[in-house]
């Protein structure tokens, strides 16, 4: 290296931070940047999923034609071919997928899956397979994050990061609601969150939702009377709903893990035919007399929130679209899973609604507010995103008298789905091919191991950093080790080969230079000293009221607490 590029070492760790403050600065802006792009590829999806679904199925889709059935099945064949051998990586929902860019791929996706993902959900969708746009959206999103990212350069560390930024954008721009998309992101593709990566995402959503809201306006996705609790009964009705809907994501998940392997065990001729054989089947349960069924269905969901359905047909519908979306989506056909989950839990809601107003007549509750509410109950226990769960029908509504009964609703459901159902969806796809991608739910409710966890009793001797270093030789005499208690409340791990060469007149503070252990409280986690260790052989833990000494941690204590098992007791 040329002598004129060098530097002092203080100048060089200078440069370098001036090199980070300007990559986080362009992460910023990119993902600003980011979040208009996603916003207008996810708004040009949507209208593309609408227009083909006018020019393909009519502008209302009724029973008894034969469009219903041929359609699906020969846009089915369309893409099994093209998945086949063109697009063979835009299989699936899309959720899965962009957590493997994130921990595999190292936040790589290529422009191709986007197209095709793109392209092949539109399509199916918009000829009525019984699938959702949302997931879709968000694995775009992700795409758009990816290339741009590589394009400008990105270090690897930060291009692994844009692929959540990316997913949170398209996923706001889909449901036309920031908040929810940021939860969902760190529920289920993250696990958590730092200040910095939280930043970028919320920027990214906000101006993809801004970008979304030119096009289509700010009005919420579904609109309800407010929900009055007038009479306590009333919450029984929604913890019933609660239950309901735990046993119905059961069902769901249940038929979706059993026919997805399944059909992918078949042999590879008939495995190309089995989006065509899928569409066929969707198409049939449209034809002889329930189209709601087929594609993402919002507008049946609206139907049953204003009580144009009876009660016993929004049970047969719910049950439908469990079947219709089982067998769209395993066949591997290219689409999600958000939009047939809001429609089970709407209709299975919406019946519940009627049932009440039939059988308990003096129950004040509306059918739209328990549809909205089983839409959250099916999202949180299907999806295992119960967070998500309860602002995203606060946000598609923005009604928010209605928390209440979705909090208590879909905690019941949530509860329920993982005491029936330990493996969540996402967790058990991504098994059945062949991924080991993070269980969010598990790092959630991990119990992470802390420093008063690892505490042993003080048996060094204590020592004030006023004491000579004569005095210290004496306590040091068995162990060659002291802790010294620094007048400024610090501490400081003191070696007996520190002082050895000093006078026994001079004082230990002399002798330290400024130098103490770090601050270290019961409560932080393990990992903070872990890194110190390495310069101590042990470190004193303080209380956090008054800094009173509690005991100190060492690095064989350590490790026999360690959750990952690296030394067992």
């Amino acid at each position: 290296m040329n002598k004129a590029t060098q530097g002092t070492p203080e100048e060089n760790q200078l440069d370098a931070r001036q090199m980070q403050q300007r990559e986080e600065r362009l992460f910023l802006l990119l993902s600003i940047f980011i979040g208009v792009i996603a916003g207008l590829l996810v708004v040009s999806f949507r209208m593309a999923i609408e227009w083909l679904q006018v020019l393909l199925l009519g502008s209302v889709s009724e029973p008894h034609h034969l469009r219903l059935i041929l359609i699906p099945a020969g846009i089915g064949l369309i893409i099994a071919i093209a998945t086949r051998y063109v697009f063979p990586n835009v299989r699936g929902s899309g959720v899965n997928q962009t957590k493997a860019a994130l921990y595999i791929h190292n936040g790589y996706i290529s422009f191709r899956t986007v197209i095709g993902k793109f392209l092949l959900s539109a399509l199916a969708i918009g000829s009525g397979h019984s699938l959702g746009p949302e997931d879709p959206s968000l694995q775009i999103g992700a795409g758009v994050a990816s290339l741009i990212s590589r394009r400008v350069g990105i270090s690897r560390r930060k291009l692994r990061i844009f692929a959540p930024v990316g997913a949170a954008t398209g996923l706001a721009a889909a449901f036309n609601a920031p908040i929810s998309a940021i939860l969902f992101v760190i529920e289920e593709v993250i696990g958590q969150w730092s200040a910095a990566v939280l930043g970028s995402v919320v920027l990214s959503a906000v101006a993809s939702v801004v970008v979304a809201r030119s096009f289509w306006g700010a009005e919420p996705m579904f609109r309800i009377p407010e929900v009055v609790l007038r009479d306590p009964r009333e919450l029984l009705a929604y913890a019933v709903l609660g239950l309901a809907g735990g046993i119905a994501a059961l069902i769901f998940a249940k038929t979706i893990g059993w026919l997805h392997p399944w059909l992918r065990k078949q042999p590879p001729a008939l495995r190309i035919l089995q989006p065509m054989l899928a569409g066929l089947i969707v198409g049939g349960i449209g034809y002889f007399g329930f189209p709601q069924v087929m594609g993402a269905g919002y507008d049946a969901i609206d139907q049953a929130m204003h009580s144009q359905y009876t009660w016993e047909m929004l049970l047969m519908l719910a049950g439908l679209k469990i079947a219709a979306t089982s067998l769209s989506f395993s066949s591997g056909t290219p689409g999600g899973m958000f939009a047939p989950t809001l429609f089970i839990g709407a209709t299975l809601g919406a019946a519940l609604g009627m049932f009440e107003k039939k059988f308990f007549p003096g129950l004040n509750g509306s059918i739209g507010s328990y549809a909205l509410v089983g839409m959250g109950v099916l999202f949180a226990a299907f999806l295992r995103a119960p967070l998500t769960s309860v602002f995203m029908v606060l946000e598609v509504s923005q009604n928010y008298s209605i928390v209440l009964p979705v909090i208590l609703a879909n905690t019941i459901a949530y509860t329920l789905s993982r005491s029936l159902q330990p493996v969540p969806i996402f967790e058990l796809l991504t098994k059945q091919s062949g991924m080991v991608l993070p269980s969010m739910e598990e790092i959630r409710e991990e119990d992470e191991l802390r420093l008063e966890d690892a505490l042993e009793p003080v048996t060094v001797p204590v020592v004030e950093d006023s004491s000579s270093v004569g005095d210290a030789m004496h306590v040091m005499e068995q162990n060659g080790v002291a802790l010294v208690h620094c007048a400024d409340g610090r501490w400081y791990v003191m070696q007996r080969d520190e002082i050895e060469d000093a006078g026994r007149d001079t004082l230990i503070k002399e002798r330290m230079h400024g130098e103490r252990t770090p601050v270290l409280y019961p409560d932080l986690p393990l990992a903070k000293a872990l890194p110190h260790l390495e310069r101590w052989d042990l470190l004193p833990v303080i209380s956090r009221a008054g800094g009173a000494i509690e005991g100190v941690v060492t690095l064989p204590g350590l490790m026999k607490r360690d959750p990952n098992g690296l030394s067992g007791e």
